[in-house]
């Protein structure tokens, strides 16, 4: 290729607008990798650290000990684990001032609800960022590029004669900025999907255990019948005896 036709060259030779539209998607498609890399190991950690949490949560072990490993790890936990220290939180409040079995269920829920709502902030936030690189980056380099051939079919309009020779460098430094766009946005919608998708499944299975962990805290404060053993309240030994082999 000739070394008029280098990226390099077509870029230098660009007008001043279609070189600003050019640095303006670099920076962006920067900025998405950053993210892109960013949230790749973010939810790759909360997935991991989830597993860890409910393998634990199904083993057995006493949920006093769950939660004050879940109170001691606050930040360095899995989501799981601090909508999990919310109910139990809410739950051992409520319990203290003697309410009625549904009222104590009912507000744990609530307060894993209110935990799920900002653990879902967190691993959601800057993909809304993707989905604008994606769907806006196509349309800013198209700019660039219809201001880019406009330029120089303006500077055509002083020659006597054009030639392909001479249409074919205003042509090509305008093209760039679409190319530019393209590849700012391929990426960006790529990532976006992907992550979507494992934000989606990382929701359900918070929902499915606050639904479950509910149905444990109801078993253990619902009234027992007349004549049969009463479970220990306030001991909480076991999430749930038989989830370890139903799971």
């Amino acid at each position: 290729m000739d070394q008029n036709f280098s990226i390099i060259s077509l870029v230098l030779g660009a007008s001043a607008v279609v070189q600003f539209v050019l640095a303006l998607l670099m920076a962006v498609s920067l900025a998405s990798w950053t993210v892109i890399f960013r949230k790749y190991f973010a939810i790759k950690s909360a997935r991991l650290k989830t597993d860890d949490f409910e393998q634990e949560f199904w083993s057995g072990t006493s949920l006093n000990d769950l939660y004050q490993a879940a109170i001691n790890s606050a930040r360095q936990g899995s989501p799981l684990q601090r909508i999990f220290a919310s109910g139990m939180r809410e739950f051992l409040k409520l319990r203290e001032r003697r309410l009625d079995s549904t009222t104590l269920v009912d507000g744990s829920r609530r307060a894993m609800r209110a935990a799920f709502q900002r653990e879902m902030d967190v691993i959601e936030s800057n993909l809304s960022f993707l989905a604008s690189v994606a769907s806006v980056s196509p349309y800013v380099g198209l700019f660039g590029t219809v201001w880019g051939i406009m330029h120089a079919f303006v500077g055509l309009s002083n020659l006597q004669q054009v030639t392909l020779a001479t249409v074919a460098p205003g042509i090509a430094e305008a093209l760039v900025a679409t190319a530019i766009g393209l590849f700012a946005a391929i990426p960006a919608v790529i990532a976006y999907n992907f992550f979507a998708r494992d934000i989606d499944r990382l929701a359900i299975r918070f929902e499915s255990f606050t639904e479950e962990f509910s149905n444990i805290l109801q078993r253990q404060v619902a009234p027992h019948p007349q004549g049969a053993p009463a479970q220990d309240a306030g001991s909480m030994t076991r999430p749930m005896s038989a989830a370890t082999g139903a799971r």
